[in-house]
């Protein structure tokens, strides 16, 4: 990616906080099609559940969570749609520590899956676990599924809010058992960034530098992309989440964001192509049947789009009113018209639309404009701006 298209302030690059962050490639594991189907009323077709995972290969997701086939029959029917589509992405299940989600897995063919169990006391006691009933549980489905030549990566569910000796225990029994991959996981978005970076960096102490951990985080608090990076900079090399950041209650952690700013912010490399990402959010968003903030990190309508006549004075010059170039992320920058535009408006649409006025039309144009905006309480199409303009334009007479 070009830095000339990226406008941060330097005080990211600092030294003391480059240094915290890795060289390599970050990498993303999106469960937009298993976690994202969470969100309330949501149901994506098993052709949805294709076409967006057609999508998410073009965009460079590395791995794609396909479903949970043993508790959503449908989820088979996607998963070997996805299969015969031959996508670069690995497809990946997701099993209970139970026998049976295994089994299923093994019967359509999945050769990577996260196997999940809970590990905080407060899960346990919901559950009415103990500790030793979670513990022989997931080795013991670990085992099952290593022996029957599936990669697992283990996810402690409510990770964060679990006594750490015995998250120790259970990472390091799982890897005896054949994991080969860890996911810490902030369930409810208990973690603030700081929490993050040390538990991942704790995590990593554990089990050492050769296996692989993924963060898995929700935004309960707004943070889970700063919770993300901060992952990232305790050691973790995959991200776990979702387009658009969709999911139960506040969502997941949002993959396009968190390389976004992984990528602007502190320069470190991602998996992904940016400008992919617009599409990919909007082809989601449309099949899961909602409609995203205007004002959206990264895929939002607004952007690149400029109303207030203060900015459109500075358009000219996109890195003093945006943070990285629109071209890193195929989006388009233009002018709108409304309650809130300038002189500098008027002229930049003009020109957009090729019209020309006189000088002395700027300001009487401009007040016609926000008087209309106002009464419409909203903006100005194109043709309502030309019919403005034709009101106030004399005829020059031959």
């Amino acid at each position: 990616m070009n830095n000339s298209k990226i406008w941060v302030s330097e005080l990211n690059r600092r030294e003391e906080v480059r240094a915290k962050f890795p060289k390599r490639e970050i990498r993303f594991y999106d469960t937009t099609l298993r976690d994202g189907e969470q969100t309330v009323g949501v149901v994506f077709s098993p052709q949805q559940k294709l076409e967006i995972a057609h999508k998410l290969d073009e965009l460079g997701v590395s791995r794609i969570e396909a479903g949970f086939p043993r508790v959503a029959p449908e989820d088979a029917e996607a998963i070997q749609l996805m299969q015969k589509a031959k996508l670069t992405a690995e497809l990946w299940g997701f099993s209970r520590a139970v026998k049976g989600d295994i089994e299923e897995l093994l019967r359509l063919g999945l050769k990577a899956s996260v196997i999940e169990a809970p590990t905080s006391d407060l899960k346990l006691k919901a559950y009415s676990l103990s500790r030793e009933d979670v513990l022989k549980r997931v080795v013991d489905a670990v085992s099952f599924a290593a022996q029957n030549n599936i990669t697992v990566a283990f996810f402690a569910v409510d990770g964060t809010r679990t006594e750490l000796e015995f998250l120790k225990k259970i990472y390091l029994a799982v890897l005896d058992a054949g994991a080969k991959e860890i996911v810490v996981v902030d369930t409810i978005g208990a973690c603030g960034p700081e929490a993050s970076e040390f538990l991942v960096g704790q995590v990593c102490g554990w089990i050492g530098s050769s296996v692989p951990v993924h963060w898995h985080g929700h935004n309960d608090f707004g943070m889970a992309t700063a919770c993300a990076v901060a992952a990232v900079r305790g050691g973790a090399t995959w991200i776990q989440g979702t387009i658009n950041g969709m999911g139960e209650r506040a969502g997941n952690a949002d993959i396009c964001e968190t390389a976004l700013a992984l990528r602007c912010l502190y320069d470190v490399p991602v998996a992904l192509d940016l400008t992919r990402t617009r599409d990919v959010s909007s082809a989601v968003a449309k099949a899961a049947g909602y409609k995203l903030d205007a004002w959206k990190p990264l895929v939002g309508d607004n952007l690149f789009v400029r109303e207030s006549g203060a900015v459109a004075s500075q358009f000219h010059i996109p890195e003093a009113i945006e943070p990285y170039s629109s071209e890193l992320v195929n989006a388009e920058r233009k002018i709108v018209l409304g309650k809130k535009s300038g002189v500098d408006s008027i002229d930049l649409k003009c020109k957009e639309l090729g019209l020309q006025i006189a000088p002395e039309q700027r300001a009487p144009i401009l007040a016609e404009v926000k008087r209309r905006a106002i009464a419409k309480r909203g903006l100005l199409s194109n043709e309502e701006f030309r019919e403005v303009v034709r009101e106030f334009t004399v005829p020059v007479k031959a």
